[in-house]
Parts: structure tokens; sequence; C-alpha cells
């Protein structure tokens, strides 16, 4: 294992100002990048999107939901190479009461309704290249059967009794509501009406006799699986908001209306009067991607991470956790949350005119660019803010000018004219900053570059895995800065080939600075896939050659050999990124539907 030791930097240059605080032994070239023995590698990976209203069109934060779980996917599968040992799925929600009401508003049939916008859906996510290995619709087959057998096992195992249920519904969020999370509000006409107190919306006195799941059963069996399990749910703060709610009553819950109310929905086996609760349809999507009820679902289910955003939070940790206890199966591995996109500082509302539109946008921004900017601008934990001026300055000053720059600088003609990786010179560069000689050159700041990077891979591992891409991304871009100041410091232009002594240093200068933009272009490939295959092949990495088992930093460095020195480039590709600021004039700052 690499095994990288604290230094500190006592002054500006020279590497006789590097006090090593322990013993700096970088020469242990490590055949494990991310720094750990990960036991996970052989493991299966079972990633999921929530399936999407159908109700209106998608819009930026729906694909922030998708981004989050192909960013994760894809770093598995940098890991975890088998094709077969990861799973992805994102469909569309497609029934229940808001659906029959949008599709009677539009003069639509309900099936009309959902092909139309679930297919805007399918097509935005293969425009944002989402890489999801399934997508589902409720109103297939398969998904009908899993639910009518989900449905039986419940009943089987004595959990659903028919009993009146008289309460608050909001047809909006499609879920029932107790007293006190209902409030008064001024209306149109003036008049106080009842809302819902979390969302705001619309909320009607419902009276009929329903079928009832027995939750009230599972509030000590929840607050067993999360207390003993803190990753759970992530972020943190929703893991503790989720333990309290389950500090209060935990009532038991309607799941199922009356078909003459909800027509648009899977019935309830054996009674034609009653049709499925939306959300308990909805959820159970997840094991229809899977093969439920066969047996093969079994193998996949405790690799499951869900990827939801905060205001569904107590339909995945709270229901569907008690729904799964009931049917005999265990709570989801993971469940991550994400918060909202705001415009502007305000919230996207149709009746603001400020709901942006995620295919203008990767139109605008380009298709990397804006999933960088999500991912990297968005934070799970709190609501984030988005406006065109604040992409544009982001994107070009990290990828076009940060990123896209020094690639330009290390493979110019006028610099690299061999159009090869140079050899790395290990006098001019010992692995100990001690050992430095006459002819050696390397600073302080360079042994600090090198220790960054060497650890860089393990960093971000570590921040996927606590559900922080936007961390990872942070990360990486300060690598960049730091490399972009080695090549600053060393000016590489301003050295000679044909000089003896600055030919070897020139090469290493430039060997060092494609050994980290090889990293950066790997570790990149979760979020700006075609900019990370752009970069990685101008370099000329193969496509075997781009896994985090193979990502193998600076070998020559700890005296081993690198299989890219003496190679040639890769063929030019162009600009890595385009500079936006040029399009100025044709920037708006929203999109209005």
């Amino acid at each position: 294992m690499l095994r990288i030791s604290a230094f500190r930097l006592l002054g500006r240059t020279g590497a006789s100002r590097l006090s090593l605080l322990e013993d700096f032994s970088l020469r242990h070239y490590s055949s494990d990048p991310l720094g750990v023995r990960d036991d996970t590698r052989d493991a299966r990976a079972y990633f999921t999107t929530p399936i999407f209203y159908v109700n209106a069109a998608p819009h930026i934060g729906h694909l922030y939901s998708a981004l989050l779980a192909d960013a994760l996917c894809r770093h598995h599968r940098l890991r975890v190479p088998s094709a077969a040992a990861t799973r992805f799925s994102t469909g569309t929600d497609e029934h229940g009461l808001k659906i029959q009401q949008a599709a009677a508003a539009a003069g639509l049939a309900p099936s009309e309704l959902c092909d139309r916008v679930s297919a805007q859906f399918q097509q935005l996510f293969r425009e944002a290249d989402i890489s999801s290995t399934d997508f589902i619709r409720t109103t297939e087959a398969r998904h009908r059967m899993a639910v009518q057998h989900f449905w039986g096992v419940l009943k089987a195992r004595g959990l659903l009794y028919k009993g009146l249920y008289e309460g608050w519904y909001c047809a909006s969020d499609e879920c029932f509501l107790p007293e006190a999370k209902v409030t008064r509000q001024p209306g149109p006409s003036g008049d106080l009406c009842p809302v819902s107190l979390e969302s705001g919306h619309p909320v009607s006195w419902t009276k009929e006799e329903n079928y009832i799941f027995r939750l009230s059963q599972f509030r000590e069996p929840l607050q067993r699986w999360l207390r003993g399990d803190p990753q759970a749910i992530t972020p943190e703060p929703f893991h503790h908001a989720v333990l309290q709610w389950l500090e209060e009553e935990l009532p038991d819950l309607s799941v199922s209306r009356r078909s003459s109310h909800l027509h648009w929905g899977i019935p309830v086996p054996g009674d034609d009067s009653q049709t499925i609760y939306v959300w308990l349809d909805a959820l159970v999507n997840y094991l229809t991607v899977i093969g439920y009820p066969n047996a093969e679902f079994k193998s996949w289910w405790p690799t499951t991470s869900h990827i939801i955003g905060k205001d569904i939070l107590k339909f995945h940790a709270i229901y569907w956790p008690a729904l799964l206890l009931g049917a005999g199966m265990s709570p989801p591995h993971r469940i991550y949350v994400h918060s909202h996109w705001t415009v502007c500082g305000q919230k996207m509302s149709k009746s603001l005119g400020n709901v942006v539109d995620p295919r203008t946008c990767l139109d605008r921004y380009t298709v990397d660019g804006f999933r960088y900017f999500l991912l990297r601008q968005g934070v799970p934990n709190w609501d984030c803010d988005y406006y065109g001026e604040k992409v544009v300055k982001l994107l070009d000053s990290e990828l076009a000018f940060a990123l896209g720059g020094l690639l330009n600088r290390c493979t110019a003609n006028r610099i690299n004219p061999s159009g090869t990786y140079p050899a790395f010179c290990t006098t001019c560069f010992p692995s100990e900053p001690g050992l430095v000689g006459p002819s050696g050159r390397a600073q302080a700041e360079d042994y600090a570059l090198v220790s960054a990077v060497a650890t860089l891979p393990k960093q971000v591992a570590d921040h996927y895995d606590n559900f922080q891409i936007y961390k990872a991304l942070e990360a990486v871009s300060s690598c960049v800065r730091q490399t972009n100041g080695f090549v600053q410091r060393h000016a590489p232009w301003k050295l000679n080939w044909e000089s003896p002594v600055d030919a070897p240093w020139l090469g290493t200068v430039l060997h060092v600075a494609l050994e980290c933009l090889r990293v950066f272009g790997t570790l990149l490939q979760p979020v700006t896939p075609s900019l990370a295959d752009k970069l990685l092949s101008r370099l000329g990495v193969s496509a075997t050659e781009r896994g985090l088992g193979e990502l193998h930093f600076l070998p020559r460095f700890y005296g081993h050999p690198c299989p890219f020195e003496g190679r040639r480039l890769g063929p030019e590709t162009g600009v890595l990124f385009p500079r936006l600021d040029q399009s100025r004039a044709w920037l708006v700052k929203t999109h209005k539907t």
C-alpha cells in the first residue's frame, strides 16, 4: 500500500525547505490505486433513481437525481469492470389520481399522456448520457404482476385489513395526511383553504372504505434498523430527521382507493372495487426491475442504493422499508438523499414561469458541461441555486481554462515536438526529497503535487462512498490547479530540447503533467464521460487502461516501468472544452415554460 507521510513547507522554493515529519516512503509503489484493499470489487451494485411522475415535463431536478445515480454507477463500474456486476434503473411513475386529472385537463386518455411524457424523460436521459440498464414504466405488464404478487404476500402475512379511512388526502402529493400536517392558507378568493403543511398543496377531506396496512407494527423495527446502521440514510441530517419522525405515533396506512374515484391504477387482486395506492405501486418498481418475484431478485436486492429527493424521504425511509419488512425482506442497503434546485434564489414553479428546461441547458452548456455543473455545484445537504452566469463562470474556469489549458500546454507541438509521453528522469526528480543532488530540480511544491495526485483516487472513492460527488470534483479541481502551478513554475516553454542540461528536466516536467492529466481523465469519467474520453484518447490511453485498477500514478517515480513512457500521444482531438463566455450574447438567465 502506498504510504505518503505528512511534510511541512517552510518556504516558497527549493527542496531544502522540505521538513519531513515522518518517513516519506513514496518509493513503495501501490498495487492498489484506491489505497485500500477493496473487498467489494467483486460485489454487485444496484442503483436506482425515483421513477418520475408524468404529470409534467422533466426539469433540472429530475436530471440531477439521474446524474447522481449515473455518476455513482459509473464510478462503481470503474472499480468493478464487469458489466454484469452493476445495474441501474430509472423510469416513470404513471398511475394515480394526479395523472388521471392531468390527462382529463389536457383532453387525453391517461395512457396517451403517459406515453407522451415518458418519452420526454427517455429522450432527456439519452441526450444527457445517462447509462441506465433499465427504464421502467409502471404501466408495463411485468410491473403489474410484481405489484399484485407483493400485495398478495402482505395479505397472506396478515398485514392488510379493510377498514374505514377518514382524513385528509393531497392529490398533488398523492398522500394521506394527519390533522397535525394540515394548515389553512388564503385561497384565490381570500377564504382560508386546507393545505399540506409540508408542501403547501391543497388537501381534501376523504372518507372511504379502503385496505389498510398495519404500519404501526413497524415503528420499533424501523428504529432498530436505522440505529443499527448510521449510513443507511445519507447525508446524516436526513437519517436524523427520519429517526425524529419515528419518535411520533406511526398510524396504519391506507393502501388503496375506491376504483370509482381512482380507476387509473392497478386493481387490488380479487377486489376490483379497489385500486392499489399509487405509492405502494410505485415503490415496487425497484423490485420489478431485478426480476421480482422470481428468485433472481434475491441476489440483487441486498445491494440496492436508492437515490431520491428530500421531498419523498418519508415514502422511501418509512413506508417502503416497513412494506419490505412486512413482506419478509430487508430494507434497502442505502438511501442517498439530495436537496432541490432553485433558480436565481426562487423555487422553480410553473406559476413563476422560471422552470428550467434541462434539454436547453444541455444544448447551451454542452452535455458534459451541464453534467459537471450540476454535480460540482449540487450539495445534497441543502438546496442549490442555478443561474446562467454561474454555469458559464464555473465551466470556463475549471474545464476550458484550467483542464483544457493544461492539456494544450503539455501536448503543444512547440513544447512536445515528438508528440510522445517523454521519459521521466529520476535524477532530476528523485523519489525522496533528501536525495536531490546537483542535477535535481524538483522543489518542495513538486513533492506536494505528487503526494496530492497519488492520494487523489482514494480520496475521490471515499467521497463517492459518502455521497459527496461535489467534494470529489472539488478535490480533482484542486489538483488540476496544483498541476498548472507546477507547469507554470518550471516553464517548459523556456527550456530547450537541444540542451543536455534542459532536456531531461523538460521531459520530466511534461511526463509528470501528463501523468496528472491521466489521473484526472480517469477520475472524471463518471461525471464527464465524453470529455474524459477525449482527454484520455489524446494521451494515448487505451480503453483497457481506463479503470481504477489500472490507475498506477507516476510508476517511474517509484522505480517501476511506465507503460506510457515513449508512447506516442493520441491524435489531436480539438479543443477539450469550448469557452462559453464567447456566447454571452445569447445567454438567458432562465428558460420560460
